[in-house]
């Protein structure tokens, strides 16, 4: 069974390197799953500086917008999985359901993070898990911001409640929400 981390923080809290430092300092092989979506050169620039970074620490990378239990399921072998983040993974989840004329519901994320957690579970190493904090400023003007609120605010909750630790970063400093069993006792006893 795995050891899930979840890291949730505001936008450049410190979260992502937090994450990666983590993972660096535990022994095993790595794997980096992304889930930004490609949209200019500027992000396929920034993409690839990041990717490059990763591989001399030797990280394998998997890009996924969408089909993260997919992803998790690839990094099978790998002992660390980074999944950065969560945050973009709701924001390309309803990009995808709006182009289909639907909507995705707080119902179907809960659905869609539970098998996330449920696959996460079937791990053998450690997996952290990435996410935003986009609910602690004023009510977003319109209904699509809205939504995206709510649905990350959902998506939050469910993946805390699921996971092992749950540190909150603010201004680089790291904030212990939630402690299961130490990561090291975990690795000892199911490892």
């Amino acid at each position: 069974m795995a050891y899930i981390i979840l890291v949730t923080g505001g936008s450049r809290s410190g979260k992502s390197q937090y994450a990666s430092q983590l993972a660096e300092s535990l022994s095993g092989s790595r794997a980096f799953v992304a889930t930004c979506p490609v949209i200019d050169q500027e992000m396929r620039a920034r993409v690839n500086r990041h990717i490059q970074e990763r591989a001399r620490a030797n990280w394998y990378t998997i890009e996924e917008l969408t089909e993260l239990t997919e992803a998790l399921r690839r990094a099978q072998a790998f002992s660390i999985v980074v999944l950065d983040c969560l945050t973009l993974w709701v924001n390309n989840l309803m990009y995808y359901s709006e182009k289909s004329a639907s909507q995705i519901s707080e119902e179907d994320i809960t659905r869609k993070c539970l098998e996330l957690l449920k696959v996460s579970n079937e791990h053998k190493g450690t997996i952290i898990f990435v996410t935003n904090e986009v609910g602690m400023g004023i009510v977003p003007e319109n209904p699509a911001a809205r939504l995206f609120r709510d649905l990350v605010g959902r998506c939050n909750q469910t993946m805390a409640e699921g996971a092992n630790e749950v540190t909150l970063l603010a201004c680089g400093l790291p904030i212990q929400l939630k402690k299961g069993k130490t990561l090291q006792n975990s690795l000892r006893t199911d490892g």
